[in-house]
């Protein structure tokens, strides 16, 4: 199967246009969800350079210091990538984790809403359910390089994989699981779940429970299908991609659980203190009605002000009875000594 074509002497990877056309048309969604949520969407295409190149950087890191056992009984060790750091820049070799690609995004999106004063948790809200969807399509990649494949198996829909990408202990059985096809199904299902709850419950979510429910669900479905892999990440001994996925899946589960039962979200609580029924409203309604009771209480407490003001003596008010209590010069005393006389023309 061809991974590639030329064009004079770049070599343009399938791999690589499939992760792109995921990245668009998971910009697109978040776009529209932009859109929907009162947002300018035309942000999303400023934010998409920051989100590649922080996800890439963090999925080639990611695979730098965890590598799979395959690549450490090639001799792609972490102590390999260090001390021949220009290997490291060599991501057409293959090496990109997706654990890694969402903290090095996270992180962006992080730095990016702080330069531009935006709410990161409201625009990785957004854009949970586009990054299933670029998940869901950029497996397909996988596909292609004939990797991502899971144990040996006899279904129907098994893929045969070419003998040279097979790996150790292997080399006689053509058929697999198609682990990159579960996870990209998977994927769009999670993303059509994420869509769904959002516009069902949108008067039951907080400020980033989209985020915390993608990192619940696309870690779980991370979390089983690492059983199927055949070329798991061994880090002192234990899958660190599976445990990592689980260990991101609980907490994200308990954060959920907390922030809508014994801690709720500031903002929340400052309402709920004044008596405010937010229960059918909206997180931006939520936002806006804060704004609204923070008026409230400059609008009660200006009166007062004011009058402190009133109150406050000037400096200037015992120069300004002075004046007022001087008496009044004479109109017609005759006096002439003051007054300055021009001749006539």
């Amino acid at each position: 199967m061809p991974q590639g074509f030329q064009i004079g002497p770049l070599t343009i990877r399938f791999y690589a246009l499939i992760i792109l056309a995921g990245a668009l048309l998971g910009a697109w969604l978040a776009s529209v969800e932009a859109k929907r949520r009162g947002k300018d969407g035309n942000l999303v295409w400023d934010i998409l350079p920051w989100l590649l190149v922080g996800g890439i950087i963090g999925a080639r890191l990611w695979h730098v210091f965890t590598p799979s056992a395959s690549n450490v009984a090639m001799g792609l060790t972490t102590k390999y990538y260090l001390t021949h750091p220009l290997q490291i820049l060599m991501i057409w070799n293959g090496g990109l984790g997706i654990p890694g690609a969402l903290i090095g995004g996270a992180l962006a999106l992080w730095i990016y809403c702080r330069a531009t004063k935006q709410k990161f948790l409201e625009w990785a809200d957004i854009i949970a359910p586009s990054l299933l969807i670029g998940q869901a399509i950029g497996r397909w990649g996988n596909f292609i390089n004939q990797e991502l494949y899971g144990s040996p198996s006899n279904l129907p829909w098994a893929i045969t994989i070419d003998p040279r990408y097979r790996l150790p202990g292997f080399e006689t059985v053509a058929k697999y699981h198609p682990l990159f096809l579960y996870e990209s199904v998977l994927n769009l299902l999670a993303a059509g779940i994420l869509l769904y709850v959002g516009r069902k419950y949108k008067n039951k979510f907080y400020r980033g429970d989209i985020f915390l429910l993608y990192l619940v669900l696309y870690p779980v479905i991370r979390f089983a299908l690492e059983y199927l892999r055949l070329d798991p990440s061994p880090v002192a001994g234990i899958n660190i991609n599976q445990t990592v996925m689980g260990i991101v899946a609980v907490l994200s589960i308990t954060i959920l659980i907390i922030r809508h039962t014994i801690r709720r979200p500031k903002d929340v609580q400052e309402l709920e203190t004044e008596g405010i029924d937010i229960s059918d409203m909206q997180p931006v309604a939520i936002e806006e009605a804060g704004r609204e009771s923070e008026l409230t209480e400059v609008e009660e407490v200006a009166p007062e002000l004011v009058q402190d003001v009133a109150d406050m003596e000037s400096p200037f008010e015992p120069l300004i009875d002075a004046v007022e209590e001087s008496p009044e010069p004479d109109q017609d005393d005759g006096s002439v000594e003051d007054e300055t006389h021009f001749p006539e023309d």
